[in-house]
């Protein structure tokens, strides 16, 4: 009997890839079948695109300008506690928006810190709300993963390239333009239409700080398209606005880097003979500080201000804490089966439309997957009855992208690696997953796990569409309160939140390093 050229079969994959493209792209189709014909955008959605599209572009440029700096300053600096703050970076990430913003309206808001202080000398407090307040919680948000990406780009440079400068008497202004100008102009592209199209698909951020019609993104007109008009009709075209704008700028992101690089080097340890002078130091110094102050005072915030809170939560605020574990838990089973599959099949080689399919959860907006399955699920049921289970699915795809870059590479190595031997013994199918496959992938499953869960912890989006008033995860029932000005309550849910998120993320993340090979 003939064995099978490959150690376990792609057909679960393209399966799971199937669902996920049927998924969002029917559900589209089904907002746009129960549209009323003639419906069509009003000044105000285009005004809401405009807005989009303005608001994005200045938090990429804010976002990317900024982080510049950031990622020179770490480049040509070690210092105590440098690993500990890149590591930092990637908090914001997986921090739950809702937390986010209260600790920057904690710091920034009419009564903040800021605000208090600028009171003692007699000058006005920030006012937040607004595309001011968009654009600065949008900057929170991306400063950090600007800042790490660009500082790969620091790192692939080679320490002789430094070096060679160095000694043919470059100063700082030549290094810079000589080797540092060549590294951005191939790297801040691709960043800059990274973090716009990230910024392009915004809910939670223009719901609570958009401060009225004149700051309204196209998710957010969307939501109220279908929340308070029923309009399927206007929540179809957004939405088709929203994909076409966030695929051309992932096209952009991937078409826009130039340049060849800097070849290979020998490893060694960079030493940055421009940034030895007391000026130079000074600078880096204040960039680093003030990145960390802005990024650490309104987590400090959050656990200042909740602290007291945690002590009498309202018994609502509890019940929306275990929903929101049981549906973080739901969606991330939900995206380990789709997304393992899928990272196999991409590593037999049949990527390709599996992994377009995979990165259309970037593109596709949350409320519109919601609004379909709610056009779906209405003939027959309630939809309100179901929607924790949507919310679990609609989560797992969201975070679906980011866990098949995480997965992908190793299944890529374990089937390379181990694929002809376990055909040669007869263990392929089950037998390999089991003891090759998940064994030598425990590391990057419990970090996919890790991730999918804080992130569906701390979701705003399709449980706003479909929750009644007896039903809320614990990010909407903050958002309730900070709408019925209970702030001292609100910032103690906020620190339950945030300890739930960051704890989902811990245990499944260490689980799956525990005597896995990392």
């Amino acid at each position: 009997m003939a064995r099978r050229a490959e150690p376990v079969s792609a057909a679960s994959g393209i399966c799971a890839a199937i669902a996920v493209a049927a998924l969002i792209l029917g559900t589209l189709c089904a907002v746009v079948w129960r549209a009323e014909a003639g419906s069509g955008l009003g000044p105000s959605d285009w005004a809401a695109l405009r807005f989009t599209v303005f608001q994005a572009s200045l938090s990429a440029l804010f976002s990317v300008g900024l982080a510049i700096p950031v990622a020179r300053a770490l480049a040509r600096r070690r210092f105590f506690g440098r690993r500990l703050l890149i590591g930092l970076l990637g908090a914001p990430f997986i921090l739950p928006v809702i937390v986010a913003i209260l600790g920057l309206l904690e710091v920034f808001g009419r009564a903040g810190w800021i605000s208090t202080a600028l009171g003692w000398i007699g000058m006005e407090p920030i006012r937040i709300y607004g595309l001011h307040g968009v654009v600065l919680a949008h900057v929170f948000f991306n400063l950090p993963l600007a800042t790490r990406l660009i500082l790969q780009g620091w790192q692939e440079i080679p320490a002789e390239r430094f070096r060679l400068a160095a000694q043919l008497g470059a100063d700082g202004r030549d290094m810079f333009r000589l080797l540092e100008v060549p590294m951005l102009r191939q790297v801040v592209p691709g960043v800059l239409a990274v973090v716009f199209a990230i910024c392009l698909t915004s809910f939670a951020v223009a719901l609570t700080l958009g401060g009225g019609p004149r700051a309204t993104t196209i998710e957010l007109a969307i939501y109220q398209a279908f929340r308070f008009d029923f309009d399927l009709g206007r929540a179809a075209l957004l939405s088709g606005l929203q994909l076409v704008l966030t695929g051309l700028a992932a096209w952009v992101a991937l078409r826009v880097s130039v340049g060849e690089g800097f070849g290979g080097g020998l490893d060694r340890l960079v030493r940055r003979w421009d940034g030895e002078s007391p000026g130079a130091r000074a600078v880096d110094a204040g960039w680093i500080c003030a990145a960390a102050a802005f990024l650490l005072l309104p987590l400090m915030a959050i656990v200042v201000s909740g602290a007291p809170g945690l002590v009498d939560l309202p018994w609502a605020v509890l019940q929306a804490a275990m929903t929101s574990i049981g549906v973080a838990a739901a969606s991330t089973l939900v995206l380990l089966l789709l997304a393992l599959p899928m990272a196999v099949a991409v590593a037999l080689g049949h990527g390709g439309a599996i992994e377009i399919s995979g990165v259309l959860g970037l593109a596709a907006s949350p409320l519109v997957i919601g609004t379909g399955l709610f056009v779906v699920i209405h003939p027959f049921a309630d939809p309100s009855d179901f929607a924790l289970i949507v919310t679990a699915v609609v989560n797992a795809v969201m975070a679906l992208p980011f866990a098949l870059r995480i997965l992908v590479p190793q299944a890529r190595s374990v089937v390379a690696r181990y694929g002809k031997l376990t055909l040669s013994l007869d263990m392929d199918g089950w037998p390999f997953v089991r003891r090759v496959l998940l064994p030598r992938m425990r590391a990057q499953i419990g970090f996919a796990a890790g991730l999918a869960a804080a992130l569906s912890m701390g979701d705003l989006g399709v449980i706003a569409l479909f929750a009644d008033h007896e039903l809320a995860t614990l990010p909407l029932q903050i958002y309730r309160l900070m709408g019925a000005y209970r702030m001292e309550a609100a910032a103690g849910a906020a620190l339950l939140l945030l300890g739930l998120s960051m704890g989902a993320f811990w245990v499944l993340d260490r689980g799956g390093r525990w005597h896995a090979e990392a």
